[in-house]
């Protein structure tokens, strides 16, 4: 892809921004920057960037390519919504609007494994990662993990392979975008603040498969009916993995053991109470990251050990510690309900469980509904707290407070508590009304967490 002279303008300056810039100059294109951000909000980057002012149209909206500067190709931050008065124009003129990992698709050489789904994403891609990594020292785990693949990219070479967790909004603007082997964990709704309708979101989801072709694979959750009925029709070779049913052809559990079954061979892979990370969710995980891994040709062996090292990720079901016997588990990853209904799930100790954050339009009955023999008390803060808390007492569920923070939440759970119990934070919601991410509000819990160990050790 030749970009030198090419004016190129970049959406957003987000996690992706830096890198993106970087690569872009390298490339010899002319860079545009636009966000809706104030220069002063955006000062560390930019200087970490050297961005001169003319590169840069900062704390506005742009409506249109001339306020822009004409650019000939646009790419958005995965952040940005695609119905914004700038995209549509440079639609309407035939001006190309890409993403990030369409960029680095379009730059890569090498193997691509793309994984997404509503919940696991982070756990299957950085546990199939570090499965291909015993085989494969060239592997990079990218997107929504950590590390943009556009960062990894442009020194990459045939035996490079990438793990990218991608998301709806990545896969919303993806045009060649072809993975190797693509796999979608699970369809529950999320994000239908700004997709609208579940018909939308799903339509995103599925383009990680619409440039496949009948030699690349479709790794497929059989136990979601609706995601089955969904991928009929695909093109690329379909293998199901499933925690319910065993299959003619797939990965299974049989007699609690993960499975590995072709036409000419079923080999016991390893028990499920070899896992480190904890519920049921998390099986399916691991048999999502075996599937992957087999059909990338991985060794038995591999699969084996790295399912049995495996420690889980931060931020997801982990296990801080215990202050008086109350365990606190920072699961702050679990940004929608049906990601907390599997946090609860995954607890056998009697929860008490801290909820709320940004209304991304979910509904909550299906979470409350899970609250019998496991939740003992819910406490609520953040934009989401009135909802939550209003769904909780309609379903006849009446230990709830509602409090301002995250901090007056878990004081206020621990104070409650007694030895046996745990807290749990699994949010159900975005963290963007109080934190610029998860981590961040994952890494405050912790905090909270040792203060109130410090405190009673006083």
């Amino acid at each position: 892809m030749n970009l030198k002279n090419k004016k190129v303008l970049i959406v957003g300056l987000a996690t992706t921004g830096i890198p993106l810039v970087k690569v872009l100059k390298k490339l010899g294109a002319k860079v545009m920057i636009t966000d809706t951000k104030s220069r002063k909000e955006l000062q560390e980057t930019t200087e970490k960037l050297k961005l001169t002012g003319e590169e840069l149209l900062l704390g506005q909206q742009l409506r249109n390519l001339k306020e822009a500067g004409d650019p000939e190709l646009v790419i958005l931050s995965p952040g940005v919504p695609t119905e914004i008065p700038l995209v549509l124009d440079a639609k309407l003129n035939g001006i190309e609007v890409i993403g990030e990992i369409e960029l680095a698709y379009r730059l890569m050489k090498g193997q691509l494994v793309a994984i997404t789904g509503t919940n696991g994403k982070t756990t299957t891609t950085a546990l199939t990662g570090e499965i291909i990594k015993k085989e494969n020292p060239k592997t990079h785990i990218v997107g929504n993990i950590g590390f943009p693949m556009i960062s990894k990219v442009l020194n990459s070479t045939e035996e490079d392979c990438f793990i990218a967790e991608v998301s709806s909004f990545q896969l919303e603007s993806v045009k060649n975008f072809r993975p190797d082997i693509a796999a979608i964990l699970n369809l529950t709704p999320d994000h239908l603040n700004r997709h609208k309708t579940m018909e939308n979101y799903t339509r995103c989801k599925m383009n990680i498969f619409s440039n496949q072709r009948f030699n690349d694979t479709a790794i497929i959750n059989y136990d979601d009916s609706f995601l089955r009925d969904a991928t009929l029709h695909l093109g690329a070779r379909k293998f199901y993995f499933s925690r319910l049913t065993p299959l003619e052809e797939g990965v299974f559990i049989k007699s609690e053991k993960i499975t590995v079954k072709t036409h000419n061979k079923e080999i016991a892979v390893v028990d499920k109470k070899d896992l480190k990370i904890l519920g049921e969710h998390n099986v399916e995980n691991a048999l999502a990251a075996t599937a992957i891994a087999w059909s990338l040709g991985i060794s038995i062996e591999n699969i084996r050990a790295g399912l049995k090292s495996f420690k889980g990720v931060e931020h997801r079901m982990e296990v801080c510690g215990e202050v008086h016997g109350i365990t606190f588990i920072n699961d702050s990853k679990g940004t929608n309900p049906d990601a907390s209904i599997k946090a609860v799930e995954a607890v056998n100790d009697p929860i008490i469980l801290l909820a709320g954050g940004m209304d991304k339009g979910s509904d909550f009955e299906a979470l409350i509904d899970h609250f019998p023999g496991r939740v003992k008390y819910l406490v609520v803060y953040g934009e989401t707290a009135p909802v939550i808390e209003k769904t909780a007492k309609e379903k006849g569920f009446r230990n709830t407070k509602a409090v301002k923070n995250l901090e007056q939440a878990a004081k206020f759970a621990f104070d409650q508590g007694v030895t046996g119990d745990v807290i749990l934070l699994s949010p159900a919601c975005a963290s963007w009304d109080m934190y610029s991410s998860y981590e961040k509000r994952g890494e405050h819990f912790k905090e909270i967490f040792k203060k109130l160990g410090r405190v009673s050790d006083d």
